[in-house]
């Protein structure tokens, strides 16, 4: 069993590579010989001080505007070792999403994030440009019908690879040293209202079926051009 940490660790140490394919094949390689021999990246790095990083990743939202961004950060930041909070100015209306979680796990969340925060942003662009001629405060629902939509659909893909692949329950969990920096952080509560009944159901049942088509993991395939999207 070892030598199985040391390779792991060895895995871990490579992620840290500048070169962005080396670096995601090796994450994905450490973490199936974890799933694989029962083990957390705590265990294979015994003696060395993991870094927790708390940081913003400069997705701005309100309750008005596009607050399925804070949901959305959940739903992928449980699947990749992470936690999300929000950060805000006293008596601001305007949220900062940020993520807390070690160095490696922090990075690749934050990328997929960003990239699932862009595909839904695109899909609202257009969205605005093919309904310019409504009211403001409609236009705005039917984006945010549609990004409450995407997260049900990624919350239901990510559900359906758990299914599968019931071993990872151990390589995903949150390490305990980012479970020790958000227990020190206000209590999480809900963020924005979601609506998308009604006319609005056409918008989150597309979002739904994008959600469901943005395939968790993929991104990080080596080669994949989708992994090339980032901050």
């Amino acid at each position: 069993m070892s030598m199985i940490k040391e390779k792991i660790a060895k895995l871990l140490a490579l992620a840290a590579s500048p070169n962005e394919k080396e670096a995601q094949a090796a994450l994905l390689k450490a973490r199936e010989l974890m799933a694989k021999h029962k083990l957390t990246a705590e265990e294979c790095q015994e003696g060395q001080t993991a870094k927790v990083i708390q940081q913003n990743v400069g997705v701005e939202c309100t309750k008005q505007t596009n607050p399925w961004a804070v949901s959305l950060g959940g739903i992928i930041s449980k699947r990749y070792c992470c936690r999300v909070y929000r950060q805000h100015a006293k008596g601001a209306k305007k949220v900062t999403v940020g993520f807390v979680g070690l160095e490696d796990d922090f990075e690749i969340c934050r990328r997929i994030f960003l990239y699932a925060y862009q595909c839904v942003e695109a899909r609202c662009t257009h969205i605005r440009a093919r309904e310019r001629d409504r009211g403001g405060k409609e236009v705005r629902e039917m984006c945010n019908a549609f990004g409450w939509g995407f997260c049900y659909g990624l919350e239901a893909a990510f559900q359906e690879q758990e299914k599968e692949h019931q071993e990872w329950g151990l390589v995903l969990a949150v390490p305990q040293a980012v479970e020790d920096v958000i227990s020190k952080m206000s209590k999480p509560t809900s963020f924005g209202t979601v609506s998308v009944d009604g006319w609005r159901a056409k918008y989150a049942n597309a979002g739904y079926a994008e959600g469901r088509k943005f395939v968790p993991g993929q991104q990080l395939e080596p080669g994949n051009k989708k992994q090339q999207a980032s901050a």
